[in-house]
């Protein structure tokens, strides 16, 4: 097996039905292509994402929150100790819907990737299709960032940008923003993996 066979692990995180995971899991079929998602974790027990992982042949877990109460840091331990049993070495968040501590931000650190939809730092958190509409934002899309403490704040890796139409609905523009993002993801993780092995 020749060096550049060597694929990094990878592990998604979802709390819905990771349609960039699948976007993740598509390109990690090229035989070139220097991921493999390894395994895939969900804070909601029946996820739909997870039954899609599980078709792809790919290792699933479930953390449920609920069960750690308000305790984040005990079940950022939980994901953390599944992470690193499955030899994880880079962590990709696909719409996965918990506030990260310190804890597993800092454990992480320069591994760990969110996709966002808009153009940040505009609009960070959620709803952001109805207010980039809302702002009569006449560009938005999605950003691609390494995680750190504050929300949606870490470094961006990359963007890609389509136009807002004056009749667009968050629907519509949300449509045209999934595209990209499952375009940009599996490109932006494949060039943080080359850039940092080379």
């Amino acid at each position: 097996m020749s060096h550049s066979a060597k694929r990094v692990p990878v592990a998604v995180l979802i709390s819905g039905r990771g349609s960039n995971m699948t976007a993740l899991i598509e390109a990690a079929h090229a035989p070139d292509y220097p991921a493999e998602i390894r395994l895939v974790i969900s804070n909601i027990p029946d996820a739909p994402g997870l039954e899609t992982a599980r078709a792809a042949g790919i290792q699933t877990l479930t953390i449920d929150h609920r069960i750690f109460g308000k305790d984040r840091e005990a079940h950022e331990r939980a994901i953390d100790s599944a992470l690193r049993d499955a030899g994880i070495e880079i962590v990709c968040l696909a719409g996965y819907m918990r506030l990260l501590t310190p804890f597993l931000t800092d454990a992480w650190s320069g591994r760990m990737l969110n996709i966002h939809p808009s153009l940040l730092p505009e609009f960070p958190g959620l709803h952001t299709h109805e207010r980039a509409i809302a702002a009569k934002a006449s560009k938005h899309g999605c950003t691609i960032h390494l995680v750190t403490a504050g929300m949606d704040e870490g470094p961006v890796l990359a963007q890609a940008t389509v136009d807002v139409f004056p009749d667009d609905t968050p629907e519509s523009l949300a449509g045209r923003v999934l595209k990209e993002e499952h375009q940009l993801y599996p490109k932006t993780l494949a060039e943080l993996i080359r850039k940092n092995t080379n």
